[in-house]
């Protein structure tokens, strides 16, 4: 865990694959109780220290994580998240599509440069956008993807390009257009392009740590109680292949 934001109403942390943000039946130390320590240290707080969770991250998943430091900023923000006013960005490391498959698939074509902010949800300038419905399995903590609604499903929409090419592995910026269970994960699966290490949703072998290669690499939205624009990126894991397929600053 490493702070990465912090005031008086927020604080947002990259946690590392591997950390559960609430606790879970593992019994495992959770990523809430970590901050939690944290803030009673640094500020020599007496007796219980609120923190309010207002979204989650997937175990494996590595990345930004908001959590709210006071009953006004965790009511405002469960409504800022509920109604996509917490703009995400995440970076996927997927196969890169071989020249027989790539006319099958829904990827968008590379693009140079920087990663840039949030646009508009609209297609063209190099990005591509996939839409279906999901339908979550509570029983095998899954979603399943399909190109036309049906029974209890949900759409789900995102849009991504590629802003680093290897050889075996190219390098996706993903923006969500919906918020759904493993909807980035499920989505690319379904477009022919699952998450490296990602077994569940079809990569052929797991990462050597139990990762996928999955980061909520940004976030942005106003500042519940200052109205300020916060603006903020987690570090890239310290990883060969990310490092290598990052874009250049």
């Amino acid at each position: 865990m490493k702070v990465v934001y912090e005031d008086n109403h927020i604080i947002i942390v990259a946690k590392e694959s591997g950390e559960i943000v609430q606790g879970d039946k593992t019994g495992d130390t959770p990523l809430s109780d970590l901050v939690k320590q944290y803030i009673k240290e640094k500020y020599q707080k007496p007796g219980e220290v609120f923190l309010g969770v207002c979204h989650r991250l997937d175990r494996p998943v590595a990345g930004l994580v908001v959590f709210a430091r006071t009953s006004k900023a965790l009511a405002r923000l469960n409504k800022m998240f509920a109604e996509g006013d917490v703009h995400k960005t995440y970076w996927a490391i997927t196969p890169t599509p071989s020249p027989v498959t790539r006319g099958e698939t829904a990827q968008a074509p590379p693009s140079s440069g920087k990663p840039a902010g949030r646009r508009p949800p609209s297609s063209g300038g190099g990005w591509g956008e996939a839409t279906h419905w999901l339908v979550r399995n509570e029983k095998q903590n899954k979603s399943y993807a399909y190109d036309r609604e049906v029974p209890h499903s949900k759409k789900a929409q995102l849009r991504y390009r590629v802003i680093g090419q290897g050889e075996r592995y190219q390098l996706l910026e993903v923006e969500l257009l919906t918020g759904r269970h493993h909807q980035i994960r499920c989505q690319l699966a379904k477009v022919g392009l699952p998450i490296r290490g990602d077994l569940k949703y079809g990569a052929p072998r797991s990462n050597p740590d139990g990762s996928i290669s999955l980061l909520s690499r940004r976030v942005e939205f106003i500042h519940p109680v200052s109205r300020q624009l916060i603006v903020v990126e987690a570090p890239v894991p310290d990883d060969t292949l990310w490092q290598a397929l990052k874009p250049a600053p």
